[in-house]
């Protein structure tokens, strides 16, 4: 039998086939706590609920075309760059099928939401509480502007700790904070978004001798203005560092 005999004589109903999702996991810093992009649920299941921002995929898209297409559609953002988190399939995580979700992720500065949230009145940017300290994991809490908890629908309470846990891990080593920040910052702000991402504090001195020898820093020549002391001075992260 040849290929092509094969394939004529294929029967795709001879197997289950699960649903395929992409959720968005976009998140930011704001005002020093870790903060995610979520949207209210206007349909069953976990209706009320907050959700990630995502949806099915389509039979002719590919999973990156998808996440493109969602992050348009339901986050109301268009130029923002997602990559591949990690794909859950834990086979109840969804109650009306099952229904496996490719999970990406994207770190921006808290700015670049202000469209989307104007845009779309169901979007919140959430505060998340992480209830673990350093690299233990597991799934984290969300929190309104006032302090209210958010529950949070399917699985995306272990999706937001999973990020976490990886931006935790990659801290060290990785200039991941600097999609955080506006292209010229002070080590202030930098030790800050550190300081939310770790949930701890950290030794100013050690930190900047630390980020100032590993090359990561060049010296803009400029200083922040309004301030009521002696500015500070301005930072960018170095190309290719």
């Amino acid at each position: 039998m040849s290929e092509h005999e094969f394939l004529q004589g294929y029967d795709p109903s001879a197997y289950e086939r699960p649903s395929v999702a992409v959720d968005l996991v976009l998140m930011s810093v704001i005002d020093g706590a870790p903060a995610a992009l979520l949207v209210r649920r206007e349909d069953h299941p976990h209706l009320g609920r907050w959700a990630l921002p995502g949806g099915f995929v389509a039979i002719d898209e590919s999973l990156d075309d998808a996440a493109r297409r969602l992050l348009a559609d339901k986050a109301r953002m268009k130029d923002a760059y997602v990559e591949q988190l990690y794909t859950f399939g834990a086979v109840n995580r969804d109650p009306r099928t099952r229904i496996i979700s490719v999970a990406y992720f994207a770190l921006l500065p808290s700015p670049d939401f202000a469209a989307a949230l104007k845009a779309e009145p169901e979007l919140a940017l959430a505060e998340l509480i992480v209830p673990w300290r350093g690299e233990v994991g597991g799934p984290v809490e969300a929190c309104s502007t006032d302090g209210e908890t958010l529950p949070l629908a399917f699985d995306h309470a272990d999706m937001l700790g999973l990020a976490m846990l990886r931006l935790r891990g990659k801290l060290d080593y990785s200039g991941v904070a600097f999609a955080l920040l506006p292209e010229r910052f002070t080590l202030r702000a930098l030790q800050d978004v550190h300081e939310a991402i770790l949930g701890t504090k950290l030794n100013k001195p050690a930190f900047r001798r630390r980020m100032l020898d590993r090359g990561w820093l060049e010296p803009t020549g400029e200083r922040e203005s309004g301030a009521s002391f002696r500015p500070a001075e301005l930072y960018r992260h170095r190309t290719g560092a």
